[in-house]
């Protein structure tokens, strides 16, 4: 089950990719803007705002995150389904997803069928985390492996594993890859990279075990994150690698 309240911990830092993506997508008067996987909502509601003229609705699995988004919604469409069995409209112009293909095992097969039902000169826009080589999440998969269903080690490609698979399908790729740094308070009895993961990558983890196995993981697995982590001047530098692809269709 998604949180929208913990999910919503550093808003700031995690909004930071969407803005960066949605900026290299050069549509000009889309009529349909979807977002894949739009969480809360209000990164889709900015999507109103760049395109005024365009039907923009966003796509999310989470009932809490849809009940949240609707409930703030304005001129934008919030459904609820799953993005794995989502398909294009011969209007939807513009379709993007922000850090959520990576709980789609299945999104390397889909990304050529999704860009191939866009209408001529469409855009696809994707950006994904790529730090699951970081010191916390090698913990995480360290602790949890054997333990919890379907988790993954590593569930994303690399830029340039994501950039062939679109230009072979015909794109006209743009793909690159960011490191931020989050300067992340180290202001709570908690360690704030453990607050942060509790919001995204620990969500499995948390769904598999009961209360007291949870107790015990968090346990195990704050002072290896402190310790990867330390506190300096009352912050944590918490690097954050992303993966960015935007790819067009050739207009007709």
């Amino acid at each position: 089950m998604w949180d929208p309240v913990v999910y919503r911990r550093f808003g700031a830092e995690r909004s930071r990719p969407f803005v960066d993506l949605v900026q290299r997508v050069g549509a000009e008067q889309p009529r349909s803007v979807v977002d894949l996987g739009c969480g809360p909502g209000e990164l889709t509601r900015t999507l109103a705002l760049r395109w005024p003229g365009a039907r923009v609705s966003g796509l999310d699995s989470s009932p809490e995150m849809i009940a949240k988004a609707s409930a703030e919604a304005g001129s934008v469409a919030f459904s609820l389904g799953d993005i794995a069995a989502w398909r294009p409209g011969p209007e939807d112009d513009v379709v993007i997803t922000n850090a959520a293909l990576q709980w789609v095992p299945e999104h390397l097969g889909l990304l050529p069928q999704w860009f191939a039902g866009l209408p001529d000169g469409g855009w696809f826009a994707m950006q994904v985390p790529g730090n699951f080589d970081s010191p916390g999440h090698r913990a995480v998969w360290e602790l949890a492996a054997g333990s919890v269903p379907g988790l993954r080690a590593d569930p994303v490609d690399d830029a340039a594993g994501y950039a062939d698979l679109l230009i072979a399908a015909g794109a006209a790729v743009d793909a690159w890859e960011t490191t931020y740094l989050h300067l992340l308070p180290a202001d709570g009895p908690e360690h704030p990279v453990l607050r942060w993961m509790e919001g995204t990558a620990l969500r499995p983890v948390r769904a598999a075990l009961d209360d007291d196995a949870w107790a015990e993981f968090r346990a195990e697995l704050e002072p290896r994150i402190a310790e990867a982590h330390p506190v300096r001047h009352g912050l944590v530098a918490f690097p954050f690698r992303r993966i960015f692809v935007v790819a067009q269709k050739p207009p007709a």
